[in-house]
């Protein structure tokens, strides 16, 4: 069985609701607030489900980025698609789904390194230039979301005049639930800490069949 993890981009209106159907899924809010299942999200903050669900704005209105994992090899739809790419996961394994911030300060930098799985990030604020294994560089900007595999190495520089920061979601083994992902090409760089986490969610998943 193949799996996709997508990324949606969602703009809704003052009041506005969206209903969304049984799947892995992390909804993080950009700016205004949302309520689901019952619950109020607000910005700068994340939920997470696997059932059906519908999501409320607030009087504001509200920015969410919608990250959904789904099985088979259909494309997602609509023009709110920002990224859609198929990951590599073995049927039999233990997964969970994790959704983390990462802030690095001016001049802050990811010596090359790998992850325990694949995910999406999306570009907050800043610029971070994202070089992964031996290709160019690609200068990464607000609102610009890329994949990582976790299997290549991937070196990332960040602005040296402002703060740069990234969402991401990534889906990794279970056994590393609350342990980090990285694994840096030169183990001594592990000593070093330019940036900064905030994990949000950590949870188990069952992947969607």
């Amino acid at each position: 069985m193949s799996h996709a993890l997508a990324l949606y981009e969602d703009w809704l209106a003052a009041s506005a609701s969206l209903t969304l159907p049984p799947l892995p899924r992390v909804l993080y809010v950009v700016e205004g607030t949302i309520d689901v299942a019952g619950r109020a999200v607000e910005a700068g903050t994340a939920w997470h489900g696997v059932a059906a669900c519908t999501l409320t704005a607030g009087p504001r209105g509200a920015h969410v980025l919608r990250f959904e994992l789904r099985a088979g090899r259909t494309v997602a739809s609509g023009a709110n698609v920002l990224l859609d790419q198929p990951i590599a996961l073995d049927a039999s394994g233990e997964y969970l789904m994790r959704c983390d911030r990462v802030d690095f300060g001016p001049g802050g930098e990811a010596l090359p390194h790998g992850h325990r799985g694949g995910g999406i990030r999306w570009l907050l604020e800043g610029a971070l230039e994202v070089r992964v294994g031996g290709r160019p560089g690609r200068l990464m900007k607000p609102g610009d979301a890329w994949f990582e595999s976790g299997v290549e190495p991937v070196h990332a520089i960040a602005s040296r005049d402002a703060e740069t920061s990234f969402i991401r979601v990534a889906i990794l083994p279970r056994e590393i639930r609350g342990k980090t992902s990285i694994v840096y090409v030169d183990p001594a760089h592990s000593a070093v800490k330019p940036r900064r986490y905030t994990v949000y969610i950590d949870e188990p998943i069952e992947l969607p069949a």
